[in-house]
């Protein structure tokens, strides 16, 4: 019988796509807890637009941490482009469920995200060291 050490792990070795698996964790998460606080909290549907921005910014931080931290050099980079294909692929699945669009949120939203994931990055090459 085979013991539990001998099973074999799965290690993504791209940083960009530990970055986006680690992001797209982060934001599942961050969806549940923000479902949960408005189906039984006094959270209101007229603040989730605000809530979702955090959230997609939280995401992005968390993955250009995890890319930076993988990339060992060039953190910033491997953060803000992390940031921007997070974002386009926010957008794609945005448009694609629910026919969204281009507007100034949707800008809004690049921007944190792009930066959001190019300070993770920083932060993730610097404690690897």
């Amino acid at each position: 019988m085979n013991s539990i050490k001998s099973v074999p792990k799965m290690h993504l070795s791209s940083p960009m796509l530990a970055g986006i698996v680690s992001a797209s964790l982060w934001l599942s998460l961050g969806a549940l807890l923000m479902s949960l606080l408005l189906y039984g909290g006094n959270l209101s549907e007229n603040s989730l637009p605000a809530w979702s921005l955090g959230i997609h910014g939280t995401a992005a931080l968390c993955g250009g941490f995890t890319s930076g931290k993988r990339s060992r050099a060039k953190g910033w980079y491997h953060g803000g482009a992390l940031g921007v294909i997070y974002g386009l692929m926010v957008l794609m699945i945005s448009f694609l469920a629910a026919d969204a669009g281009m507007s100034a949120r949707t800008g809004i939203m690049f921007l944190i995200v792009t930066l959001a994931g190019a300070l993770g990055g920083m932060v993730g090459v610097n404690l690897r060291k």
